[in-house]
């Protein structure tokens, strides 16, 4: 017998006498495949004009823009991440697959630690409002407004229970 044979076998039976519940718990199991859901990571905005959409994001996110050339930036939150990506350069890798400020189905919606101190802080750099901070039906206090292109955003909050 070879010696990393002996010691393979040794650690097979050390795990086996020792039984499941001492098993290091950082060693995970691999899960089928079938069993894992699709993650929303990243939100990608195709624009005409990275440099204007990244100059209105950064003081409204409150984040610098990690650039990746002209034609890419991103700004990584606590759950995902906000891309913006060049049309020009889309359309040399997806032809014909995307269309810039043409967006009227998506809402950006991001968690805020206060919509109404967020409401005011923003006054000077949103130039379209599209609603008050109101309370939702739903349990959200929100403020809806849009980007340069015209991308709805949504700085909301659980409402407080009164």
């Amino acid at each position: 017998m070879t010696m990393r044979y002996v010691l393979s076998l040794a650690l097979v039976l050390v795990v086996t006498a020792s039984g499941p519940s001492t098993r290091s718990q950082s060693v995970e199991e691999p899960r089928p495949t079938q069993d894992h859901s699709p993650e929303l990571i990243n939100t990608c905005l195709i624009t005409n004009d990275v440099s204007r959409l990244v100059a209105f994001y950064e003081p409204v996110l409150g984040l610098k823009a990690r650039w990746s050339g002209k034609d890419y930036a991103e700004f990584p939150t606590g759950r995902g991440v906000l891309a913006i990506f060049s049309a020009e350069a889309q359309e040399k890798y997806i032809p014909g697959s995307a269309f810039a400020a043409n967006n009227r189905s998506m809402i950006l919606e991001f968690n805020v630690a206060d919509v109404d101190r967020e409401y005011l802080r923003l006054q000077g750099l949103v130039k379209t409002w599209v609603k008050p901070p109101t309370t939702q039906p739903w349990g959200t206090r929100s403020v809806y407004f849009r980007d340069p292109d015209g991308n709805l955003v949504d700085f909301f909050t659980i409402a407080k229970v009164k």
